[in-house]
């Protein structure tokens, strides 16, 4: 028998590792991110807190070092190996794991949070809406840019389910604007790569009024880029997701503008609807087997509240 213990404390009882408190575990669940990122640290919050609201379950919460997907495969073979009944997993490659995920659920309850595969057999899909969430980072350009201007946007991998979305929202938000999109660069998620495409284009398009980060990372390199050049407030920076950097660019009007999503929601929602299911209730689960957590916007007006909010999440004074 598995047992749960304090969130401050670690027990490996035949290769699962709990994350928090309460009775014996009878249904093992697993959250499995895409990478690293301090943005999982909230993520993992909503999963504790799920965690500690729910009798007869723990939770392994994984978070890949190197972000690749093979890594991410080991994690889940080691996971179904020791018997997880379900694994809520955020896709590094989601058209390449689709296999992987197809073998996954035939031995364990799989749905996808943050990163969607809609072609695997996945029971659902709980995160961002990232077609709507670009309309709303293209909204937030067209406010910076009232007479129109061209753009560069950057993001690790264009061919990414997110970043593909993200960018498809983005334009048809700009469509019909005076706003021009020169290209998109790229950056395999190599965050100084990601600072060198936002450096080479303030020498290569001086003209570029707006830069557009879809991925956490992309905000920072942007703005350290621009302050190297010393462009800030002349090119503005609409960016995603609460990166401190990023943050404190907002705060400070470096940066105009951030759509942030809510992890938290990730997690918090992923453990309390796979234990639902696995206790034999679908009916949380909709017709299009999808549930979109809303993004917000955060501008200079709001971030000191959202500041206080999210260092709380993190554990931060």
């Amino acid at each position: 028998m598995i047992k749960k213990i304090c969130l401050n404390s670690l027990l490996v009882v035949f290769g699962f590792l709990c994350i928090s408190c309460g009775g014996d575990c009878g249904t093992k669940l697993a959250f499995v991110t895409n990478n690293a990122s301090d943005y999982w640290t909230i993520a993992r919050k909503g999963v504790e807190k799920a965690d500690t609201e729910l009798k007869g379950v723990c939770v392994d919460f994984k978070m890949p070092g190197s972000g690749a997907a093979d890594e991410q495969k080991r994690i889940i073979d080691d996971l179904i190996s020791v018997g997880v009944n379900g694994i809520a997993i955020s896709p590094v490659d989601p058209d390449n794991q689709t296999q992987l995920i197809n073998d996954t659920a035939k031995k364990a309850l799989v749905i996808t949070q943050d990163s969607d595969a809609p072609s695997s057999d996945r029971t659902l899909y709980i995160g961002t809406d990232n077609v709507a969430a670009g309309r709303q980072a293209g909204d937030l350009v067209k406010e910076a840019l009232p007479n129109g201007g061209k753009i560069m946007v950057f993001v690790g991998k264009s061919d990414a389910r997110n970043a593909a979305e993200r960018y498809q929202g983005l334009k048809e938000s700009l469509q019909g604007s005076n706003v021009e999109i020169i290209d998109i660069r790229t950056d395999d998620t190599d965050r100084a790569r990601a600072k060198t495409n936002a450096a080479d284009t303030l020498v290569k398009y001086p003209e570029v009024a707006a830069m557009v980060g879809l991925w956490s990372y992309n905000g920072p390199a942007i703005l350290n880029a621009v302050k190297d050049a010393g462009k800030v407030g002349q090119v503005k920076i609409i960016c995603f997701d609460e990166e401190d950097e990023t943050l404190a660019g907002v705060k400070d009007g470096a940066i105009f503008a951030t759509v942030v999503q809510q992890p938290y929601e990730f997690g918090y929602q992923s453990v309390k609807l796979m234990a639902k299911i696995l206790g034999g209730d679908k009916s949380a689960i909709p017709a299009n087997k999808q549930i979109n957590v809303p993004t917000l916007i955060i501008k200079k007006d709001s971030v000191e509240e959202f500041i206080k909010k999210i260092s709380a999440l993190r554990g931060r004074s």
